[in-house]
């Protein structure tokens, strides 16, 4: 009888074990979907200013000139972030994530959003900078016009799509909380609580 017991609960601590080990892979492979589509979305933004731009850039003169310049340039920057980051989330396996590293992405994730927001903000400022400078400035008035609006526009973008994938991103993490709060920590020793 202690055996069949024994046997009894090795079956469903290992059923347990599978399931959470299910539930990560799944939270991981989401939050990897998650990241393609951004990058997706970033990329696509890219190629479209990049080729918008491109293709006025040689009719335009003036100020008309530098903004679609720099929006060529800024979104050169952008593709390749894009290309970077999707190829990352396209080449790691989901299951291949513990718990504690599943957490350190969800906060390196959060942590880079928000870093990238108040860059965004910093591009915004750079931006009316520029305005306010080609207002004084007569010998660049074109250039520092076409720039500065090129960066309002960079950076209003930026700062809405990672505001918007940051909110996004948080919404799988309820999961992480929901696995966590089946582990047990204790002085002496680590559990995880299996319950009816």
């Amino acid at each position: 009888m202690k055996k069949f017991f024994l046997l009894f609960v090795l079956i469903i601590v290992v059923d347990q074990v599978q399931a959470q080990s299910d539930a990560l892979a799944n939270y991981n492979e989401q939050r990897l979907q998650i990241t393609r589509i951004g990058m997706l979305t970033l990329g696509g933004w890219a190629i479209g200013n990049m080729g918008v731009s491109g293709a006025l850039m040689g009719n335009t003169s003036g100020s008309h000139y530098y903004f679609h310049q720099m929006n060529v340039f800024w979104n050169v920057v952008n593709i390749g972030l894009a290309g970077f980051g999707y190829y990352n989330a396209a080449t790691v396996d989901p299951s291949t994530f513990s718990l504690a590293e599943s957490i350190q992405e969800q906060h390196s994730i959060e942590k880079l959003l928000l870093l990238n927001a108040g860059l965004d903000v910093a591009y915004i400022a750079g931006g009316v900078y520029l305005l306010e400078r080609s207002r004084r400035e007569s010998a660049q008035t074109e250039r520092w016009k076409g720039y500065g609006q090129s960066l309002l526009l960079q950076g209003g973008f930026l700062l809405l799509f990672d505001a918007v994938l940051y909110k996004i991103v948080q919404y799988p993490s309820s999961e992480l909380f929901t696995l966590l709060s089946s582990v047990q920590f204790t002085p002496n020793s680590l559990g995880l609580i299996y319950r009816f």
